[in-house]
Parts: C-alpha cells; sequence; structure tokens
C-alpha cells in the first residue's frame, strides 16, 4: 500500500497539544485541585479549526477539561468494578445535575441493586432489598414508559443464582452489564461538561477507522494491522439518551444524516438519534460519536512518547531496534562520536575568532546563518560537557486530581511503561541527527552536506537522492541570490554526476536548470520541501546509527493515504477534514513559514503560484513518480443529482460510493434504481 507524504510541523503541533491537554509533559504551570470542575470550552466550530494556529489555541484551551475526563474515567473505573455507591458518590459531588435525569439514575440503582446481591451474604441481601425499597422501586415509577417493567424483571435475581445462565435474568447478572452502564454514563458526562477528548485522539480515531474501513471494503492486507488492532477498540460505548423534548424533534438535513452515518459506520435512525441529542448540530453530533470510540491509552501514550523522543519534542534518545545489524551499527557509532568529537575541538578553536568577526557581516542572510550557527556550536559545547539542550521532561499519564503539575509521580501508563518499553538513553549522535535536521529545515543545505561528510563520509554514497535534493536547495538558492556561476558549479559537480548515475533524477534536473531562465518565477519551486527533507534526512541518518522511524509515523503515513483514497471512492470531500485539522496534516509546504529571509519569500510566493508542477517526495526520501496523489477527483459525482444520490442512500442504506455508481447506470434515475433493486 502506498504511503502519503505529512506534515510533519502540524502532527507536531497537534501531538504537543495532546500531551499538554492530558499533562503528559512537564509544564512551568501547576495545576490546582478541583473539588467541582466546569464545563470547558464548547465544541469546536468549522471557523475555529481552519487553521493550525486556531485548532492548536483551542487545543491548549481544551487543557482546562482534563480534571473533567479524568472525573470520567474514575466515574467509569466504579461502575465498570461493580463500585455503583463510589460511582454515585462522585457524580453527587462533581455533577449532581446528572442524577436529576430519572432515566440514568434508574440504570445506576438498578445495577447498585444486582451487585449488592453478587455480594452473596446475609448483609449484602438485606442492602439489596433497603436499595429495591428505598431507591429502585421509586425511580422506577418515572424513569421511562418501560422502566418498571424492567423493575419487575429485576426481581427475578432474589430467586435466580448468578451462575445460572439458563434463567431469565441471566443478562441481569452478566458482567458486561457494568461496561455498557459505564459508557452510557461517559458519553451522557462527556457531553454535559463538553469533556471531549483531545483533537489529536479524535483525528487519530477517525482516520482509523477510515483506514479499517477502507482496507476491507477494497479486501486489501493493512500494512499497520498490527499497530491498529491494539490502538482502536472494536467496541464502542453506549451512545447517549436523547432529552425527552427532543424526540419529537423536526426532520433533519438528509444531507447532515447522511454524512454523519457514514463517516462513523451509523445506521441512518442511529445518525438521526445522535442529531436529536446533539439538538440537530453535526459537528457536536460528530465530535459525540468519535468519542465513543476507545483508543487504548498506554499504546496511545507509548506511541507519543516514542515520537516526541524521536522529533526532538522531549527529553531522551531512541534506541536502536533489535533487528539491525548491531556490530555495524556500534562500529558505526563509535565512529561518528570520535569523528564528531573532533569536529567539536575544530569548532570550538575557531569560535572565538568568528566571533570577533560578527560586526563585519556582509550580508542579512550570512547573518542569520552565522548566527543560528553559532547558537547551534554553543548547544554543541553544552552537549559535550554533559549539558543537554533545554527539551520538555515526560511525565506520564496520572489520575489523581489532587497531583500537582509539577509533582514527580508514575502514571498509569506513563514514564514506568515508556521507559521500559523503550529505553531511553543519551546519546551525543541523536543531538547531532537533530541539529542537521534543523539546518536542513532552515535551507543551509551546503553545511549539512559538509558536516555529514565530516561525520560519515559514506552517507551519501549509501543516500545519492537525498545528496540530490541538498544540492538542489544549494543551487536554487545561489540562483535566487544571482550567483549563477556559484549555481552551474554545484549543477556540474554535483546535480550532473548523480543525475547520470540515476536516470530518475533527470528530470527533476532540468526542471532545476530552468531556475537560471526564471530566477524570481515559477523554477523557484522545483526543490523538495523543506520540512520533508528535513524529516527524510532525520530518518536516513537515524537507520545509519540502527534508530528506527517512530511507529505513529507510519500510522500518520498509511491512514492519510487511505483517507484520500477513500474518499475518492466516494466522490466527495470529506465534510469533517477541516475540524479535525487532517487537511493540514496533508498540505506538506514548500518552505517552512517561518523562515523570513528574502530567499525563502520568494520560494513561498512562487510555491503559491506553482504548487501543481512542484517535485514532491515521501518521507523515505525517494522521488514519487509524476501524477501520485493527485486532487480528489469528482467528475463521478457531476454526472449524478445530489439529492438523487441521497434518495437512493436512505432507501437502501448504500454507501455514497454504491448509490453513485448504480445511478450511473440508470441515467441518474433515484425510481429506476429503487425498483431494479426490489424488483
Amino acid at each position: 500500500m502506498d504511503s502519503a507524504p505529512v506534515n510533519w510541523e502540524a502532527l507536531d503541533s497537534l501531538v504537543l497539544s495532546f500531551a499538554k491537554s492530558e499533562h503528559l509533559i512537564q509544564s512551568e504551570e501547576t495545576s490546582t485541585t478541583i473539588a467541582n470542575p466546569k464545563p470547558s470550552s464548547p465544541p469546536l466550530s468549522p471557523e475555529s479549526a481552519s487553521s493550525p494556529s486556531t485548532s492548536s489555541s483551542h487545543c491548549s484551551s481544551s487543557s482546562s477539561s482534563f480534571q473533567s475526563r479524568v472525573i470520567i474515567r474514575q466515574i467509569r473505573r466504579c461502575v465498570e468494578s461493580g463500585d455503583i455507591d463510589a460511582a454515585l458518590e462522585q457524580l453527587r459531588l462533581h455533577i449532581p445535575v446528572v442524577l436529576d435525569d430519572h432515566r440514568i439514575l434508574f440504570r445506576l440503582q438498578k445495577q447498585k441493586f444486582i451487585e449488592l446481591l453478587r455480594g452473596g451474604t446475609e448483609r449484602d441481601r438485606e442492602l439489596a432489598i433497603q436499595c429495591l425499597r428505598g431507591a429502585l422501586a421509586p425511580c422506577a415509577l418515572d424513569a421511562y414508559p418501560e422502566a418498571y417493567e424492567e423493575f419487575k424483571h429485576v426481581l427475578l435475581a432474589l430467586i435466580y443464582d448468578k451462575e445460572d445462565e439458563s434463567s431469565p435474568v441471566a443478562n441481569e447478572w452478566s458482567e458486561k452489564r457494568r461496561f455498557d452502564l459505564a459508557g452510557l454514563l461517559s458519553s451522557i458526562l462527556r457531553a454535559h461538561l463538553h469533556a471531549y477528548d483531545p483533537i489529536f485522539s479524535m483525528t487519530l480515531t477517525y482516520l482509523i477507522s477510515i483506514h479499517k474501513l477502507f482496507c476491507n471494503r477494497q479486501g486489501i492486507p493493512s500494512p499497520i494491522s498490527d499497530l491498529t488492532e491494539r490502538l482502536l477498540y472494536e467496541e464502542r460505548d453506549a451512545p447517549a439518551l436523547p432529552q425527552e423534548m427532543f424526540y419529537e424533534a423536526p426532520p433533519f438535513d438528509e444531507v447532515d444524516i447522511q454524512a454523519l452515518a457514514h463517516a462513523v459506520e451509523l445506521t441512518r435512525q442511529g445518525s438521526v438519534d445522535s442529531l436529536k441529542f446533539a439538538k440537530g448540530d453535526l459537528l457536536l453530533a460528530f465530535q459525540n460519536e468519535l468519542c465513543r470510540m476507545k483508543l487504548d491509552l498506554p499504546s496511545l501514550d507509548r506511541l507519543v512518547h516514542e515520537y516526541c523522543v524521536y522529533r526532538g519534542i522531549v527529553e531522551g534518545c531512541p534506541t536502536s531496534t533489535p533487528d539491525v545489524e548491531m556490530e555495524n551499527v556500534q562500529e558505526r557509532n563509535a565512529d561518528i562520536t570520535n569523528k564528531a568529537g573532533l569536529v567539536m575541538e575544530t569548532r570550538f578553536a575557531n569560535e572565538a575568532t568568528n566571533l570577533e568577526r560578527e560586526d563585519c557581516s556582509t550580508s542579512d542572510v550570512t547573518n542569520q546563518e552565522s548566527g543560528y550557527s553559532s547558537r547551534r556550536l554553543r548547544r554543541s559545547r553544552n552537549h559535550a560537557s554533559g549539558v543537554t539542550r533545554r527539551r520538555k521532561r515526560w511525565r506520564g499519564r496520572v489520575e489523581n486530581l489532587n497531583c500537582s503539575n509539577n509533582e514527580s509521580y508514575t502514571g498509569t501508563s506513563g514514564d514506568a511503561t515508556a521507559d521500559k518499553d523503550m529505553e531511553i538513553t543519551e546519546n551525543g549522535n541523536y543531538e547531532m541527527i537533530l541539529e542537521m535536521r534543523e539546518l536542513a529545515y532552515k535551507g543551509m543545505a551546503e553545511k549539512v552536506v559538509e558536516e555529514i561528510n565530516c561525520l560519515d563520509p559514506d552517507f551519501f554514497n549509501q543516500n545519492p537522492v537525498l545528496l540530490f535534493q541538498l544540492k538542489q536547495v544549494e543551487f536554487l538558492k545561489l540562483v535566487s541570490g544571482g550567483d549563477y556561476n556559484g549555481a552551474l558549479k554545484v549543477a556540474s559537480d554535483h546535480l550532473g554526476p548523480l543525475a547520470a548515475s540515476n536516470q530518475a533524477l533527470m528530470k527533476p534536473l532540468k526542471e532545476t536548470l530552468v531556475a537560471l531562465l526564471q530566477p524570481s518565477e515559477d523554477a523557484l519551486i522545483k526543490a523538495v520541501p523543506l520540512p520533508v527533507l528535513a524529516t527524510s534526512l532525520q530518518v536516513a541518518m537515524g537507520k545509519r546509527l540502527g534508530i528506527e522511524e517512530p511507529q505513529l509515523m507510519r500510522i500518520m503515513r498509511a491512514t492519510l493515504h487511505t483517507h484520500t483514497e477513500w474518499f475518492k471512492l466516494q466522490m466527495c470531500k470529506d465534510r469533517f477534514e477541516q475540524l479535525l485539522n487532517i487537511d493540514h496534516l496533508k498540505e506538506v509546504d514548500q518552505f517552512p513559514k517561518r523562515l523570513t529571509d528574502s530567499w525563502s519569500r520568494s520560494l513561498v510566493d512562487d510555491s503559491a503560484n506553482n504548487s501543481s508542477s512542484q517535485i514532491t517526495t515521501c518521507s523515505s526520501g525517494k522521488v514519487p513518480e509524476e501524477g501520485t496523489s493527485p486532487p480528489v477527483a469528482l467528475t463521478g459525482e457531476a454526472a449524478c443529482d445530489e439529492s438523487a444520490i441521497l434518495k437512493v442512500m436512505e432507501f437502501l442504506a448504500l454507501p455514497r460510493a454504491d448509490a453513485i455508481h448504480l445511478l450511473m447506470q440508470y441515467n441518474n434515475n433515484a425510481e429506476t434504481v429503487i425498483q431494479q433493486i426490489f424488483s
């Protein structure tokens, strides 16, 4: 299965916001104990999700719902373990208004009655009868129409043993009832407190569910099934109960009903009920349904930790994988370490001289590069002396409301589990990899090539495409600065020989040379996007040291690709991709927006005008063939009337793609399609 290019900066932002909102990393702020948490901010609107910065801001503000999510998880665990009294106590303490709904209270009291009988002692039986008389019977009278019948039925548990699987109340005795009730209660509390999962969690859940759906429909194996099977549970929480006043809600737009039903795999009636609970708000209903799907939190935390370490977001260094040739890797590690030491000594000897000449810089670009290099040298010197670059510290997950945000602790799936699985160690070589990535991200291609050649002379022999891409950036930078002779020298010394030995590079070389004719026009966009190039470089350098890319990167590449392919089959745009930042995850900018020098600005402008002709690469460093991952085609839909599509989807309960396919066979006539199916 193919993979899609990913905007790793957008993913960094989502992952970091997730880690902050779940208190997985150490923050300068301290959390205070909240006895009665207030509802957090309302769900996202399309406007608030229209840009990465806006949605990141929302994710940061959504950290206020952390306490509410913790409370919900605590109540959930109480119900799942059968401790209904503890769950009721938590509800009365934090969200007493929920118990005003007798439908919920009746279900809790009924489960409490069963759990007391399950105790088996005489005292437990007496308490069960007291619960029956004092709480369950009164509540059954006005909970909901079927409640009194359910009340009379559950009385049979007094005479049928819990071990009797053939009894009429075997379902009442089943422990599955606990989990069903816990899921229902979680759905209700989540919506009541607006304690939705962080955006990254919902995005990952949605992408994995679409990925599974696509693979099943197409009959193809998933390359990430080993990860997705243990990450996303098959079971969902029970849907929340609509308010009684909305039982007779006005009809909803069929477009919304079908969009929700097919996005989260609901029946049409299930979609209608979800819209009723959300009072007709499609996006709110979508979030409610996504949060009903459950991710395995320990697995998710490990994926996020591994990714954050790999990307240099948190402290630590990923260890080598066990399936590489360790002897060769260790020798290469030692060799690179020795050469890095020699490079450091040379740098430090020259640093004082360079600093004295800082005032004599001849251009703004040179000032920026020398300033950046100076800062990088200082960081390298600190690392050589045992002081690492300041990064965030991973803390792990905590479920204790009284725990300070800066307090050290062991979470349910945090430090101990992640450290055991990843065995993070300090590694100077990995610091160098991160520095090379930063240099490439800044467009300082010449520096990157020079330093990598000093550290690992054989690296570019094994990765000639990366060398071509770096030299391509260097060439375009020289052209945009007016140094045509220097650019031609780079082309003749490096680009030409590389293309001669790899015919796949000949076409990119020709397109790159066009920049000499239009130095500030179209041809400047021919380079690989700098974020993609920087990540490709990091992956390749890491593999030389036996460090594989994190599993989350595998998941995102595969799921974003299948998301695109799925909506090609549906012949429509995803109505929810903007809400979940999926559109930004797919947008691989030609050059980082934070570059401010004149060279980068001209390249960004050219990229905006000529994005259709740019050469893109996946993060593995390979140049894909021209024409891969084209925009979603809507040609099939153009031939069909939207109302006809919806009519066939509604009456035949078909996916959109199947409805369009049938309409195209029967001249866009919905009635004919329906008659043919039922005839």
